[in-house]
């Protein structure tokens, strides 16, 4: 599976580029997941140059901060499983991201 088409990569803005915004008022471009445990990536602004995405985590905690997009192509789990994008996920304002 592709993590990041190029339709994603085009909508995303640039790091940094939403910083006048308050958390809630940011857009949720992408969002990939884990198939093999409850860790979940939220993607709000991308470097390409640096693989780089700053959005939303939930995993052991939920927070604000910088994940590779390099790192999840590599990873690998049980059975071969690979981090997946979530294809059924429709952007959206943080506010209305529902995280259980």
């Amino acid at each position: 599976m592709k993590l990041l088409t190029k339709a994603i990569l085009n909508a995303l803005p640039s790091l940094y580029a939403t910083d006048h915004l308050m958390a809630a008022d940011k857009a949720v471009l992408v969002k990939f997941f884990c198939p093999w445990n409850q860790w979940s990536w939220y993607g709000v602004e991308y470097d390409p140059k640096q693989e780089l995405f700053f959005g939303y985590t939930k995993g052991h905690y939920k927070e604000w901060g910088y994940f590779s997009l390099a790192e999840m192509k590599e990873v690998t789990g049980p059975m071969g499983l690979k981090i997946e994008r979530d294809l059924y996920f429709k952007p959206c304002k943080f506010k209305n991201l529902e995280i259980s």
